[in-house]
C-alpha cells in the first residue's frame, strides 16, 4: 500500500467513528459548518434548502450545523434573504429541513444568530430596528453607531434565544449551536474592543461573559436535559482578523469555565487555520485547548480541504506543507471530537461520503469562482 493509499485509509478509518454529545450519538467525525446562502426569500427556508441538507447528509456527514438563523429579536438580522427562526412559515420549512435530513441519516442543529452591531453597507434592514450591542460600537476604535443596550434590551435577546432553541427540539432537530463568533452579538460581549460597559456585563472577562452565560442557561432551562447546546466562538473577528478574547489560558478559561458551567454541552472553536497553535509553547489549537480547559467536546476547524488534495498537502498562506495525518494525528491524541468543513463542502456534496468510503482521489478541487452556481 502506497504512503497516499494508507493516509486515506487512516483518515476513512479514524473519521468514521460515532462521538456522543449529551446523548446525542453523531454517527461520525464530519461536521458541516455554518455557511449563510441568502437563499431563503422572506426568511422561509424552500425545497432547494430542503434539499441542500438532505444531500449533503445523505453523503455521510454526521452533523450539520445550519447556516445562521436570526433569533425573534427586532434587530437581530439585516437580510431578508437570511431564514428566521421564529414564525409558522419559516419554522415549518425548517422542520422540512429536518426531516428530510433525519430521512438521509443524518443529524442536524441550527446556528442561532443575533448579529447586533455588524451591518451591511447599503442593505437597509428588513426590520424598523437599530443595531444594538453592548456599547454601540462596530469595532474597536470605531465611532458609536447603534444603541448600548439596555436591560430590557439584554432580557429581550436572552428570551428570543430561549423561545427558538424550545422550538428547534419541538420541530425534531438535534440540538443547537448558538452563535457567540465572528464579531456578531454574543461575541461583541465578550470582545473588550466593542465591550465598554461599566455595569454587570462589561469589565474583566468573567464580566463579558455574563450576556453569553444567561443566554446559555435560558436556552438550557428551555429545552431537555438531553437536548444538547453547541456554543460556537472564536478569537478573530471578521471586523478584526487579530482580535483576540484572551491572551493565555488562563484567560480563555475565565471565559469559557462560565458558559460551560451554564449548560454548554460542546464548544465550537472556529479558527480561520486549524493547525496553528493558539498559545505560545504548546501545539494545541483553540479546540484543543478549549477541550482541555473545560472537558466538554470540542469541534475544530478551518480550511479543511480547500487545496483539492486533502491527503497529500495543504499549502496555506504562511504555513508549512500539511498532509492529512496532521489532522488525524491531533484526533488520536484526543485533542478535538469533531471538524467542520465549510467551503470544501459547498463544492462537493460528496466530500464526506468520498473521504468515508477511501476515496479522496475522487474530490472535487475547491474552487471559489464556482461557488456562486453550487447548491
Amino acid at each position: 500500500m502506497s504512503v497516499t493509499e494508507s493516509a486515506a485509509s487512516r483518515a476513512a478509518e479514524i473519521l468514521s467513528r460515532p462521538v456522543d454529545i449529551n446523548g446525542l450519538t453523531v454517527p461520525n467525525r464530519i461536521v458541516m459548518a455554518p455557511m449563510t446562502r441568502e437563499f431563503s426569500p422572506g426568511g422561509v427556508p424552500g425545497e432547494d434548502v430542503v434539499s441542500y441538507y438532505a444531500r449533503r447528509a445523505a453523503a455521510g456527514v454526521g452533523l450539520i450545523v445550519t447556516e445562521g438563523t436570526y433569533v425573534g429579536h427586532d434587530s437581530a438580522g439585516q437580510s431578508d434573504r437570511v431564514p428566521r427562526f421564529h414564525g409558522e412559515e419559516q419554522l415549518a420549512g425548517w422542520a422540512k429541513v429536518t426531516d428530510a435530513v433525519h430521512a438521509a441519516g443524518g443529524t442536524i442543529v441550527p446556528q442561532l444568530w443575533h448579529i447586533g452591531m455588524v451591518r451591511r453597507a447599503g442593505q437597509p434592514p428588513f426590520a424598523d430596528a437599530p443595531p444594538v450591542g453592548p456599547s454601540g460600537l462596530y469595532k474597536e476604535g470605531a465611532e458609536v453607531t447603534g444603541q448600548a443596550m439596555t436591560q430590557q434590551d439584554l432580557d429581550d435577546v436572552v428570551e428570543a434565544f430561549a423561545k427558538a432553541a424550545a422550538e428547534a427540539e419541538r420541530i425534531g432537530f438535534d440540538g443547537v449551536e448558538l452563535h457567540g463568533a465572528h464579531g456578531y452579538l454574543i461575541d461583541q460581549f465578550l470582545w473588550a474592543g466593542t465591550n465598554r460597559r461599566t455595569d454587570a456585563y462589561g469589565g474583566d472577562p468573567v464580566a463579558r461573559t455574563k450576556f453569553a452565560a444567561e443566554i446559555v442557561a435560558a436556552v438550557r432551562a428551555a429545552v431537555s436535559p438531553r437536548f444538547p447546546v453547541i456554543f460556537r466562538y472564536s478569537q478573530w473577528k471578521q471586523q478584526q482578523y487579530d482580535a483576540r478574547l484572551a491572551e493565555t489560558p488562563q484567560e480563555l478559561e475565565a471565559i469559557l469555565a462560565p458558559l460551560a458551567a451554564a449548560g454548554v454541552d460542546a464548544f465550537h472553536a472556529s479558527t480561520r487555520r486549524y493547525w496553528v497553535p493558539e498559545f505560545d509553547d504548546s501545539d494545541l489549537n483553540l479546540a484543543g485547548w478549549t477541550k482541555k480547559l473545560t472537558g466538554r467536546p470540542a469541534i475544530t476547524v478551518g480550511s479543511v480541504g480547500l487545496d483539492g488534495d486533502f491527503i497529500n498537502a495543504f499549502v496555506g498562506e504562511g504555513s508549512p506543507v500539511l498532509g492529512i495525518d496532521n489532522l488525524l494525528d491531533r484526533f488520536e491524541r484526543d485533542e478535538f471530537d469533531l471538524v467542520a468543513v465549510g467551503r470544501a463542502l459547498l463544492q462537493d456534496p460528496q466530500w464526506a461520503a468520498k473521504v468515508l468510503a477511501d476515496r479522496s482521489d475522487e474530490l472535487k478541487p475547491y474552487d471559489a469562482a464556482a461557488l456562486k452556481t453550487l447548491s
